[in-house]
């Protein structure tokens, strides 16, 4: 009877593994229409890999590395969110958990093995072609497949409805297309070599006429990185950028709309930065942190109490005065910074956790770095530098549409940190 019990828990943990990991694969395109879904899919992985947890009787995981620092900043969160905040923010900020539960499950779990992180880097690199292909045919064509034209402002929107094309390619690209790239790179012979530095250039020019300024800064700071940790892209990379320069300067011609709002505004708006909307965001969200230092105000807060007159005034860090200039000017839904959501969610309590999560994050995928052995695993690190770099205007962490990605991306690159052997074995990739 012993026997039967223990193959019918076995039976039901393998069909529980099979599940999850067919819901990861399609987890990419749910990302790109369907966040309803993609939350299901998450919050379905990060029950499952308890269930597997408790089968298996592996519970050593959540007291190693960075799990320990999640759990103390979504304490802190859950915390402050009782403190200061509505029913709905106590709520909000307990459900975050599942994020870190999924992340952990990618990392420990669903893609432990490297024939599994291959193919869903088969499955993000289609979604990544796919953003690109509706780029350029909204460009060329003026409609997307659903049949939205360019944005107001004149942003390409690629398969979706609003100006969301340049974050969500950013997203994948380097996982999704990249390792292709520097295989081509990698190999010998002109030709492919040569087809890897167009690829690099071609991917640079469809960033810039997207024409949204952060994803396009973000991609360059990308392939700043891959050409630091991988020897033979520098000179494409520095090809690559030399071809994005004239495309800027050819932009008038190619998109007077993506110039006006890729250099024009931009240039406007970093001369004029502590006065500009952004500006004030930031200023509000640091004057919110001055005020509650240990907790913060909790899930929402910043949405919550920007516009209350205790938070409307200026700073002078480092004896420059920043001055408030209005309450609806400083006010958003989020902050855009994660660094700075997750202060006003937590305090400088909750941004240390924060903080020295990241830097475990980082540091774990830094030790395994072998790019020529295992160029998913460099093309992931990447993704994981420009997606947590802190000096960057972003959506709000904690929703399915960031937050999908980054829990994806980050355990995706733990996982193939931890078995870079086991990239080293398939060496090859589907598509060379």
């Amino acid at each position: 009877m012993v026997g039967k019990a223990n193959l019918r828990g076995m039976m039901v943990d393998r069909a529980a593994g099979w599940l999850a990991l067919a819901m990861t694969m399609t987890l990419p395109f749910f990302q790109l229409r369907g966040r309803a879904i993609s939350d299901g899919i998450i919050s379905v992985i990060a029950a499952l890999f308890l269930a597997h947890c408790a089968m298996v009787r592996d519970g050593g995981w959540w007291r190693r590395s960075w799990f320990p620092a999640a759990m103390l900043f979504w304490v802190l969160a859950v915390l402050s969110s009782l403190l200061n905040g509505s029913a709905h923010s106590v709520s909000e900020s307990i459900v975050i958990g599942r994020f870190f539960l999924f992340c952990a499950a990618l990392e420990h779990w669903v893609l432990r093995d490297a024939r599994s992180r291959r193919w869903l880097g088969v499955a993000v690199g289609i979604a990544a072609v796919w953003v690109v292909v509706e780029c350029w045919q909204q460009y060329l064509l003026g409609r997307n497949i659903w049949g939205y034209p360019r944005w107001t402002d004149g942003a390409l929107t690629g398969p979706f409805y609003k100006p969301r094309a340049g974050i969500a390619l950013l997203m994948i690209i380097f996982p999704g297309l990249m390792p292709y790239v520097v295989r081509r790179l990698e190999a010998p012979g002109w030709r492919r070599k040569l087809s890897g530095a167009a690829a690099i250039a071609f991917l640079v020019l469809t960033m810039i006429l997207i024409g949204q300024r952060m994803p396009s800064l973000l991609f360059g700071l990308g392939l700043v990185i891959m050409a630091l940790i991988i020897r033979w892209t520098r000179w494409p990379v520095f090809a690559a950028a030399l071809a994005g320069a004239v495309g800027l300067c050819l932009l008038p011609i190619l998109s007077p709309p993506a110039y006006a709002k890729l250099v024009v505004r931009f240039l406007a708006q970093i001369r004029d930065f502590p006065d500009s909307a952004y500006g004030q965001i930031y200023l509000r969200a640091a004057v919110m942190v001055r005020h509650h230092p240990w907790l913060g105000l909790g899930f929402d807060g910043f949405r919550d109490f920007c516009a209350d007159p205790a938070y409307v005034h200026g700073l002078a860090p480092f004896g420059w005065r920043l001055a408030a200039r209005n309450a609806a000017l400083g006010c958003n839904i989020h902050p855009h910074n994660f660094y700075l959501e997750v202060a006003t969610t937590a305090g400088l309590g909750g941004l240390a956790c924060f903080v020295v999560m990241v830097a475990m994050w980082v540091w774990r995928m830094v030790r395994a770095l072998a790019p020529a052995d295992a160029p998913q695993q460099a093309m992931l690190f990447v993704t994981c530098c420009i997606l947590l770099w802190p000096i960057a205007s972003s959506s709000a962490l904690f929703t399915v549409r960031t937050a999908g990605w980054v829990f994806l991306m980050v355990g995706w690159g733990l996982a193939a940190s931890r078995d870079v052997d086991g990239e080293r074995r398939i060496r090859r990739p589907f598509l060379v």
